[in-house]
């Protein structure tokens, strides 16, 4: 995601990440949204998010008061957007 979305001028906020879903909502595996050292393969049945923020200013983000609202550092704009995937035996079904 970050390789498209920093040649077309976005920034990813890297710490923000999708993830399984399981026997949790929120659960394993962390799913980055950028190259990293993480040379595991998704296995057949497995559901996940892709879930990136992208940004127009700073990667950096802050949480609000409220605990669960983030904004980026420099208060510019960014969005967030989510799919949840699921790895077949034919490749990838997107489920949203």
């Amino acid at each position: 995601v970050s390789d498209v979305a920093e040649r077309e001028g976005f920034g990813v906020v890297k710490t923000l990440v999708g993830h399984g879903i399981g026997e949790f909502f929120h659960g394993v595996p962390q799913v980055f949204h950028c190259r990293n050292s993480d040379n595991r393969k998704m296995q057949e049945g497995t559901t996940f998010t892709l879930e990136p923020v992208l940004t127009e200013g700073s990667r950096d983000w802050i949480t609000w008061d409220d605990g669960w609202t983030v904004a980026t550092s420099d208060h510019g704009r960014a969005a967030q957007f989510e799919h949840t995937l699921l790895i077949t035996a034919n490749g990838c079904e997107v489920m949203t």
